[in-house]
């Protein structure tokens, strides 16, 4: 019997089949007639009768997004590039709630000088009406911020919140004295005249730039020398040396390509993050973070977020460097191409200089992400890696992993250990008994160990807890034998869970990731390849431990049933009742007979066995 949602569903679906293979945009309404998702397509049939046909495809944002559709229009084009346009302008238009919306804050930006006699330099958003001189105004708050940063430690200028002269000579300087970043007006020890001459020549170096900075301050240096001024001269070479200093770590961050823009994506599990470095003659001016709900597919999120900043930026450079292929990227250049009025090409990098600022990009992307998910930058990154490495939709953000253990096919046994967002969930660590194999077969242990991990799915899956919760990834301790061997449990189960194995060395390092028919090299992929080593690890060491366990219990046992009369149920019980072999070799015959299965004559040689030389005791 279909619920109404369902038959709602069957019904859209009929329609969207009897739209035309024409290209267009399509809108999707809510309930109350709201515009919710705006799309564009080459053949709108196809395209449109995808959402609702089968979810097994969709993420979940697009799961969430069709669950509210309650009708579409759409309009028809006479081409695609025709609907990309046509799309951006709807979206700018309606906000639809599950399209990317970017919020554009680029407003103007100034450096503030304040007034007094003892001016403190700094970032300010707007003008305001205090008495304090504004230069700029600028586009990028960014560049705004590291050239006031730049100054106030080339010039040793006070960043703090003391004012000046109150504050003079009350409490101790503060760290950046102590470091060279700062003069300490605090302290009492330099002259107001002098002060203002620091401010001076950071603000010349603010104006002009380091090239002239450099230019005028060498002319005063010599000056200074020449006038036997050793003291000032040797400050002045000292402020040269500190602004070139600056100029080389700058250089870290440029480009041979004079103008572009660098765009890199990392995707969490509820969270994504986009980041954008914008060169100029070769340099990076400005950096723009944009942090979002989920984005789904990374392909189509990039095509998508290309289609938003683009629409509200001005500015397109003629080279477009991505972290990863982008949907309709062609299409997309070519609307970039008539917005210029110039060519503009979409890139991804895959070596070179070029690779190198794209990998920083993502680096940043994936630090801002984690800060607002409360990961650190080297998990997120790892996980976003690890995705695209295996060609996963999104990052991983539970992941399960087995191991087989024994000893010749003896005391057989498998660990799992889960990972969630990078971090280890010993909470969710499970251990397996090998109960349908009989010697040393490890693809069919991992088959039983699976099979009996699914099952249990099914008898807690509406819990969603534990084994109620499917993972995103498993990763076995093997190679193709252990991926081969599991594939068909998964596939019987009707669950489409990425799976993968984790090939070692001669010295049992990992050392790539087996996949169907062949292996990926993961050792250039720093992150990816010690978040995976870390999990063989993990997981061989869970495995390996409980086996241990077990046979150093198999061992005890095995002396309880070397007693005549002590068979293993009764060994069992007595371990049971007594915990431990201690207890059972101090126990009395009284409390030894008082143990589940046992019998009198039986305590008494167990009691003599463990103390040969011993009358029977049963006090």
């Amino acid at each position: 019997m279909l619920t109404e949602q369902e038959k709602h569903k069957k019904e859209l679906r009929a329609r969207a089949m009897r739209l035309p293979l024409s290209p267009g945009v399509y809108l999707m309404h809510d309930k109350t007639g709201k515009i919710i998702y705006v799309g564009k397509a080459k053949a709108l049939k196809n395209r449109v009768s995808q959402y609702f046909g089968s979810e097994k495809n969709h993420d979940d944002k697009v799961r969430r997004m069709v669950a509210s559709v309650d009708t579409f229009e759409y309009i028809l084009t006479d081409s695609e590039f025709e609907a990309l346009v046509l799309e951006c302008s709807l979206i700018k238009q309606y906000s639809p709630k599950y399209n990317i919306l970017l919020k554009d804050d680029k407003g103007y930006h100034y450096i503030r000088v304040s007034s007094g006699p003892w001016p403190k330099i700094s970032e300010a958003k707007q003008v305001a009406d205090d008495g304090a001189e504004y230069i700029g105004p600028y586009v990028s708050s960014w560049s705004v911020k590291q050239s006031v940063d730049e100054a106030l430690k080339i010039f040793r200028l006070p960043s703090c919140t003391r004012k000046f002269p109150q504050d003079i000579g009350k409490g101790r300087p503060c760290l950046n004295f102590y470091i060279k970043q700062c003069c300490a007006p605090c302290r009492g020890k330099i002259s107001e005249s002098e002060y203002r001459e620091y401010v001076s020549e950071a603000l010349e170096f603010l104006r002009g730039g380091s090239a002239k900075s450099v230019r005028a301050l060498t002319e005063r240096m010599d000056e200074a020398a020449e006038n036997l001024e050793y003291e000032r001269a040797a400050r002045l070479r000292d402020r040269i040396a500190a602004i070139r200093k600056m100029s080389d770590r700058q250089k870290v961050v440029a480009s041979r390509v004079k103008e572009q823009d660098v765009i890199a994506l990392t995707q969490g599990t509820e969270k994504s993050c986009f980041e954008v470095f914008r060169f100029q003659n070769g340099r990076l001016c400005d950096r723009e973070t944009f942090l979002m709900g989920e984005t789904g597919k990374a392909k189509e999120a990039r095509s998508e977020f290309l289609e938003r900043y683009y629409s509200m930026r001005d500015r397109i450079p003629p080279r477009v460097s991505l972290d990863g292929p982008a949907e309709n990227a062609e299409l997309l250049s070519q609307w970039l191409t008539e917005k210029a009025g110039r060519k503009v090409t979409i890139t991804v990098p895959q070596k070179g200089e070029q690779a190198q600022l794209v990998e920083m990009c993502r680096s940043n992307a994936a630090e801002q992400l984690a800060q607002k998910t409360g990961r650190t930058g080297r998990e997120a990154s790892a996980l976003d890696e690890l995705a695209r490495l295996l060609g996963l939709p999104e990052p991983p953000a539970y992941i399960e992993s087995y191991d087989i253990s024994n000893l010749a096919g003896g005391e057989n046994v498998a660990g799992m250990v889960v990972f969630e967002n990078g971090r280890p969930l010993r909470s969710a660590y499970r251990k397996f008994k090998i109960r349908t194999v009989v010697g040393q077969d490890d693809y069919a242990s991992m088959r039983e160990v699976l099979s009996r991990r699914l099952e249990e799915y099914e008898k807690n899956r509406e819990s969603g807890e534990g084994f109620g919760r499917l993972p995103d990834l498993i990763l076995l301790d093997g190679g193709k034998g252990q991926i081969s061997a599991v594939r068909p449990v998964l596939e019987e189960a009707g669950l489409p869970i990425p799976l993968f194995g984790m090939v070692k060395d001669d010295r049992h390092r990992t050392r790539a990731i087996a996949k169907d028919g062949g292996e990926i090299a993961i050792s250039s992929n720093r992150s990816a390849f010690t978040l995976v080593s870390s999990i063989q690890e993990e997981v061989h060491r869970f495995a390996v431990g409980y086996h241990r366990q077990v046979r150093k219990k198999n061992s005890i046992s095995s002396s309880l049933t070397a007693v005549e009369g002590i068979g293993p149920a009764r060994a069992k019980a007595l371990l049971k009742h007594f915990r431990t072999v201690a207890a059972v070799r101090n126990a009395t015959t009284e409390e030894l007979s008082a143990a589940p299965g046992m019998t009198k004559p039986a305590a008494r040689k167990v009691y003599s066995a463990f103390h040969p030389e011993e009358p029977a005791r049963t006090d």
